[in-house]
């Protein structure tokens, strides 16, 4: 009876659990394994590993491989750098402190696509935007940065969005630092970058870990902004493992295609959080 009690009060979210992530799950391995197209949807004959196979020798997937790494990990050490930068900038107190933490945190609830559109119009546009005036102001040539540039335009976006996040975690950990031991390294004659080095740092190195495994998770599924921006071009040069499923699935109908790069993509999220995992538990057993 003690036993039944608990179990039987889980069982509506293990069964909401499974509606919505374990089903579409099989349903996706499944496709995976047949000939689907959106052009014969009445066809599911048994294809084998051939979906794989046809995924991993497309010519982008190479370079959407290397786009998602580079766009991934650029973005978690900008995060991790500006945050705990802007972290220590605004962690003692100040007048307005407040209102300068409500502002930073504000980017992170801007939906991606109306993200990528702001950047796309009002930052990045050669003709009105507002870099190319500020590059008109100093007597510099604008800068088409999506036709020119387009990954580096994609990380901006994306780095503007998940600073705030990383900030968060990084202001709240230092908010758990032992002052006292903090005074008595003032008191010994220790400067700010020896504190920095031998206190500050030490102290965020859980928070770190914590913001590249949640980071890590999302930025291998961004889209809103790729989709918005420069629609995985020009060529393959901002195409992610992503956007390719979308472009699989999507544009040119075959789900079986898109299946097997989902379940890539699954595959890939999983191994990423696993070694993340285990740099957390050591880091916290530390």
């Amino acid at each position: 009876m003690t036993r039944l009690l608990p179990r039987t009060l889980l069982t509506p979210a293990v069964c909401a659990i499974t509606v919505i992530s374990i089903v579409p799950l099989l349903i996706t391995l499944y496709y995976a394994f047949v000939r689907y197209s959106m052009l014969a949807p009445g066809e599911h004959d048994f294809h084998g590993i051939d979906n794989f196979i046809f995924f991993f020798t497309d010519g982008a997937f190479l370079p959407a491989l290397k786009n998602t790494f580079v766009l991934m990990f650029s973005v978690m050490a900008i995060t991790v750098v500006l945050g705990i930068a802007l972290g220590l900038l605004i962690n003692d107190a100040f007048p307005g402190r407040a209102i300068v933490r409500v502002l930073m945190i504000s980017p992170f609830l801007v939906m991606p696509a109306v993200n990528a559109l702001m950047w796309k119009n009002m930052l990045l546009n050669p003709i009105y935007g507002l870099f190319a005036h500020v590059s008109i102001f100093f007597g510099a040539t604008p800068v088409d940065w999506l036709s020119h540039y387009p990954l580096l335009s994609i990380v901006m976006m994306v780095s503007w969005q998940w600073l705030p996040f990383a900030c968060l975690i990084f202001m709240t950990a230092l908010q758990s630092m032992d002052k006292e031991q903090l005074e008595a390294a003032g008191m010994d004659g220790a400067n700010y970058l020896q504190q920095l080095r031998y206190l500050y740092l030490p102290h965020l190195g859980r928070a770190v870990s914590v913001v590249l495994m949640i980071e890590m998770i999302f930025l291998l599924s961004v889209f809103a902004e790729i989709f918005t921006t420069t629609g995985g071009g020009p060529g393959f040069e901002t195409t992610t493992i992503t956007f390719m499923i979308y472009q699989q699935a999507l544009q040119s109908y075959d789900i079986g295609a898109a299946s097997a790069g989902a379940l890539f993509a699954v595959l890939l999220a999983n191994i990423a959080a696993f070694f993340l995992m285990r740099s957390i538990g050591k880091n916290l057993a530390k």
